[in-house]
């Protein structure tokens, strides 16, 4: 009998089976839906451009998005022992200052702001460049530097800081604003999944911590208002198996999966749940409500000649890459593919930066975006800070029906208009002079999609998700909150939620370095361990002198 269990082996499950098996008086058991990371691809960071084409996820889709002209989104979501960041551009950003400082003022999550979280993003780290009041060394997740930049990096700075954007080289530092290097969740040319950084150095080594992989956790299991235990189906099939929890039962299923857990165990909103068939067990209206996510609208360039990565599709330079790759861990095959960017302003009035960058060396990386014939260059824009809220809801009372997920995408009109003012600048990044040497002409949008309405109908044929979700089990101590500040389900003892469904807003940035943060603080907030000092220091602000 353990005595804790975590549901989900992704980004936070990982860094909660790790520190909670540092006791070596409690046993931990960590259940995990999909496989073992054992795909290579899993492992070589260009590897990334495959798994968005659904290599390791459960190959869900929204439903039809109504204010995006009814398009249905590919919604790639892990399922795979490391989760999001197993299949992942392995992108390190944190967010703003700003958005952490509102969690604690905004949605009366105190402990949660800046000061508080910031020791536990550097407890997380190992920082290849940096050793300071912002980052940490010595933790278990590698974070590091680009190791294969091509000079299509260095023309588009430079074309940024034509439009008016700094250089910037640490966008988790002091100030998060202007263009530049992303660190990267790598170390030696490899992935630095949380499945590599936290299970693989301890789980020979700790006999109170077991791993399953290939189980369907189909419910929790709650008595007296207390969480028992879970109700299991393995892979090898049979019947529904139960396994009871000593102290407590923990969700890291994510956005998507957290809040279909619970209702599927009868916690949730109670007449959604007898509409579809399930027993309530404990009413909790905001369930699978509060569904944030950004929006990736992107142009694509056509290059002057071989400057980006799309050479190597073809077979020979594929293998020759491959063989770099082996032999030196450098080329193409060692790139994320996503490896520059930054932030910056659709609304000039914004407390910090609100409309994110990448630049994708390539053309057709993700699912669902064209492949230019020539070797082309993606710049992906997404306005961070968005109004719309959107649902996850069951479809069925069968744990095996995927969920319907409405993140109910620019509902709010400004959501829409803001996003498209971070597509205008990226195309007037792209036509800089600096660039004129590496960019043919624009392929996409095109010459002729200026206007709102030509921008509103090519967004409603190509826009595509950040692959950002979180809130749906928001913590706080309003009417809709899910957990508490320490993250347990309000209303029930012994269940804990501790993943991005927990955030009560969307951080500006890439999600997956909050949840890990949320994994290391949740940790000792359900060990019971007093939290880590905060940060002595002025957070960083998202201007000099504000």
């Amino acid at each position: 009998m353990p005595d804790y269990i975590i549901i989900g082996g992704g980004s936070a499950g990982c860094v909660l089976a790790n520190r909670l098996s540092e006791d070596p008086d409690v046993t931990v058991l960590l259940l995990e839906a999909g496989g073992r990371d054992w795909h290579p691809l899993v492992h070589i960071p260009a590897g990334f451009a495959k798994m968005t084409k659904g290599i390791n996820s459960w190959g869900w889709s929204t439903v039809p998005q109504r204010h995006v002209g009814d398009r249905v989104f590919w919604y790639t979501q892990a399922k795979v022992l490391g989760g999001g960041s197993s299949i992942n551009a392995q992108i390190y950003t944190r967010g703003n200052a700003a958005d952490y400082d509102a969690w604690a003022r905004d949605h009366d999550c105190a402990g949660w702001g800046y000061r508080e979280v910031l020791p536990y993003f550097t407890r997380a780290e190992d920082n290849q460049r940096f050793a300071n009041d912002y980052h940490g060394s010595g933790g278990p997740l590698g974070v590091s530097n680009p190791i294969a930049p091509l000079p299509i990096c260095e023309a588009f700075f430079r074309a940024a800081q034509q439009a008016g954007l700094p250089f910037n080289p640490d966008f988790n530092g002091r100030t998060q604003e202007g263009v530049g290097y992303y660190q990267l969740t790598q170390r030696g040319a490899r992935r630095s999944s949380a499945s590599v950084a936290y299970l693989k150095p301890v789980e020979r080594q700790r006999p109170n911590l077991t791993i399953r992989t290939g189980v369907s956790t189909t419910r929790i299991l709650v008595e007296n208002q207390r969480a028992t235990g879970v109700e299991i189906f393995g892979c090898d099939g049979g019947d529904a198996k139960r396994i009871v929890a000593e102290r407590a039962v923990i969700s890291a299923c994510g956005a998507i999966g957290s809040p279909k857990l619970l209702m599927q165990s009868g916690i949730g909103p109670a007449d959604h749940l007898r509409d579809v068939g399930v027993d309530v067990v404990h009413d909790l209206p905001g369930v699978g409500g509060n569904l944030q996510d950004h929006v990736n609208l992107f142009t694509i360039s056509e290059c002057t000649g071989d400057h980006s990565y799309d050479a190597y599709a073809k077979l020979h330079r594929t293998l020759s890459a491959g063989i770099q790759y082996l032999l030196l861990g450098t080329g193409p095959a060692a790139s994320s593919l996503f490896e520059t960017g930054g932030f910056w302003y659709a609304d000039p009035a914004a407390r910090s930066p609100d409309v994110q960058f990448h630049l994708g060396l390539g053309s057709g990386i993700e699912a669902g975006v064209i492949k230019l014939d020539n070797p082309g260059v993606t710049l992906n824009s997404a306005y961070l800070r968005p109004k719309s809220r959107g649902s996850v809801r069951l479809s069925s009372a069968d744990p095996s029906v995927a969920p319907l997920i409405d993140p109910n995408y620019w509902a709010e009109p400004d959501d829409r208009a803001l996003a498209f003012e971070g597509l205008k600048l990226a195309r007037t990044i792209m036509r800089q002079p600096a660039l004129e040497a590496f960019i043919k002409r624009e392929i996409l949008p095109g010459p002729d999609a200026f206007s709102d309405n030509d921008l509103f109908a090519y967004a409603c044929k190509t826009a595509k998700t950040d692959h950002h979700p979180v809130g749906t089990c928001k913590m706080g101590v309003d009417d809709l909150a899910v957990v508490d500040l320490d993250l347990k389900v309000r209303g029930l003892e012994g269940l804990y939620v501790c993943d991005a469904s927990a955030m009560p807003q969307i951080p500006s940035s890439n999600t997956n370095a909050p949840t890990i943060m949320i994994g290391e603080k949740g940790a000792d907030l359900i060990r019971g361990r007093s939290p880590l000092p905060p940060a002595v220091f002025e957070g960083n602000l998202s201007r000099e002198g504000e």
